[in-house]
This record gives structure tokens, sequence and C-alpha cells, in this order.
């Protein structure tokens, strides 16, 4: 067989997996990182490598403490109970992860309800907050006591609060006496993405939780940050959530490869997010793409009915995508995404036919 049909068998069978940036597999570096861990209980904080791994986080952030998680999930609802009460209520935008994709947790574990603003792409303001937050003195409505934001916005296509926009929710939190935690789940990629720094999150939020796979490529875990007033009980409701682990200091290992290798490469997924982007407004079959901040492209296909061609004709060329259903489609670039993946995956753009 001709050498150069060999390739192009070999490229094709080669799988494109762009559904999330939680698919990765861990670098060669990184799994040297993992296997050469200092490790201990971390039920009982014996584990060396956690404890470092929590240490360099609130530094990072310029905050007082931080606890290591099994799962985003886990971190956020812990933070909602250390945050709330039963009965109370917090505010998040209508797209929220805590409120969409944590299995009802809010209500289960906290007993707390969500009052949802509709805001833009994920992205709140302050005065959908003030007008959001019910009279403390009329006992017929919930207590609200929280403000969750979501950093980037998962359902928002990757879109980044501007920190002014942070700030004047800040002062609305502030006003009426209510805690204000960040899902910040692709929390770097947003840091990246405007160059920011960490610590003006730190000063801004009372509890923040990071996500180590995705964006950064380690097999699990997140990070919940917060002001030591708050943090003094993270450990007990994590116990309570079933959180407690042992030899987690290969993970925690991973999680410290990743925050000294992975971050500033986040700059490439954002770059070919948006070759991706400019890609799909050339075709004709396209209706929408919406702007692209980070890692996630969401667009629409002209015609519903397209959605079955669309999606077997990517199978074919052994290309996964995100499915939303009613012509929305969703792309998500990560580190296992290499440039010439990339390069075929744009061709394929150009070649479909609907």
């Amino acid at each position: 067989m001709n050498v150069i049909v060999k390739e192009i068998i070999t490229m094709m069978s080669i799988e494109i997996d762009l559904r999330s940036d939680t698919v990765t597999r861990p670098t060669k570096g990184m799994l040297q990182a993992i296997i050469s861990a200092k490790v201990g209980d971390d039920v009982y904080k014996e584990d060396p490598t956690v404890n470092a791994l929590e240490e360099k986080l609130a530094k990072m952030f310029g905050m007082d403490e931080a606890l290591f998680f099994p799962t985003g999930s886990m971190a956020n609802q812990a933070a909602i109970k250390l945050h709330t009460q039963p009965a109370e209520q917090l505010i998040c935008d209508k797209w929220a992860h805590v409120y969409n994709y944590e299995g009802g947790g809010v209500s289960f574990n906290s007993g707390v309800s969500c009052k949802l603003v509709d805001g833009n792409r994920g992205l709140i303001t302050a005065d959908l907050v003030e007008e959001s937050i019910n009279p403390p003195d009329f006992y017929h409505s919930p207590l609200t006591s929280l403000v969750c934001l979501e950093n980037t916005t998962n359902k928002g296509g990757g879109a980044c609060y501007d920190l002014e926009t942070i700030k004047e929710i800040r002062k609305v939190c502030n006003t009426h006496g209510l805690g204000l935690h960040l899902d910040g789940a692709r929390l770097f990629n947003a840091i990246v993405a405007k160059k920011q720094d960490p610590k003006d999150f730190g000063k801004l939020f009372d509890t923040i939780s990071v996500c180590l796979s995705k964006g950064l490529g380690t097999p699990m875990g997140s990070v919940l940050i917060g002001n030591k007033d708050l943090m003094k009980n993270a450990i007990r409701v994590r116990k309570v959530l079933g959180g407690g682990m042992r030899q987690m200091g290969f993970m925690a290992a991973a999680g410290i490869y990743a925050l000294d290798n992975h971050v500033e490469r986040l700059e490439q997924d954002h770059k070919r997010a948006d070759d991706i982007a400019r890609s799909l407004r050339r075709q004709e079959y396209i209706h929408e793409v919406e702007p692209v901040e980070t890692n996630i492209i969401i667009f629409y296909l002209k015609e519903a009915s397209y959605e079955k061609s669309f999606m077997e004709q990517l199978q074919k060329e052994n290309i996964r995508i995100s499915n939303m259903g009613h012509g929305k489609l969703r792309i998500v670039t990560h580190h296992d995404y290499p440039e010439e993946s990339h390069q075929r995956f744009l061709k394929v753009l150009d070649n479909i036919s609907l």
C-alpha cells in the first residue's frame, strides 16, 4: 500500500474527541509526577503532597486555606453548605452549573433553593443580584444568604466575567450581608484569556472552587479555597459528603504539575477554539456561532433537521462533539487536541455537505 495512503488512513483512525476538556489523559510529565509523589493518609491530613497543593493554591489566590476534593460538584456543594442554612436561598444564573449539573445537590445537601437570574450567557450583574434579594423581614419568602457566580460559564460557551462586574456584585453582597462563592471550574481559562491575577479573585470572593481536570488535564480533583472563618468546617462537610480520601498525593501531584506546566498553554486551546469558530462562520450550513472567549464553541445549525447528517459525517471521520439538541452543538478544545488533529478537523468542517 502506498505510504501516503497509509498515513491518511492512520490519521483518520485517530479519534478527535472534542466533547469536553475532561476527556484528556495525563501527559508523560504528569504521569512521572504521579509515580514519584510522596503520600500519606489525607484523612489524617498527613499526605505531604496534598498539603503542598492546598498551600500552593491558597497562596496563589491570596486566601487563608484550601481543601482538596475528589470532584468539582462536591467542592461547590461543600461551599454552599458552609455559606447557608436549610430553608435559605442562593442567587445564581439560570444556566449555572450548581443548579443544572449537580444532581439537585443544592436542595438535597443543604436544603436551600435557587433564585434563578436571567443573565447573559451565564453572566449576571449587580443590578440583577440586587433585584433578586428577598426582603429579610418578609418571613414568607426564603432568606437570601448567598450569591454563586460561574467563571467561565459552561452553558454560556466559556464566557468570562470582567473584574469590575464582580466588584459591583461584591458591593451588593456586602450591603446585604450575603456570601459570594465562585464556581471556578474553568477559572484558569478566564485568567489566561483576560490576563488577570488570581489574587484579584481571592480579594473578592469568600470561597472559590477550582477544577484541576477541566482544561488543566489531571485525572481528577478540585480544590476549595476560602477564608478561615468559613473553611474551618470544610473538612467536616467534606467528610459528611463522603469525600475523605487516603493516599491522594498521587492525584495532588498531578494537580501541582498541571499548575506548573498547563496554565500558560491554555492560550493554545483558546486560539484553536477561535480558529474553529471562524471556520464555522464561513459554512453555509451554520446559522450562528456564539462569541468565543476561551476554549468552548457553541454553535447552531441552520436547520435542526441537519443534526443527524452533520453528526453522522463527523462520526465517519472519527470525530466526536456534543449535541445539545434543537440544532445547538458544542465543541471544547484541550491539550489532547494537537495541531495535526486541529488542521484535520478544520478540513472536515469545510467538506461537510448538508
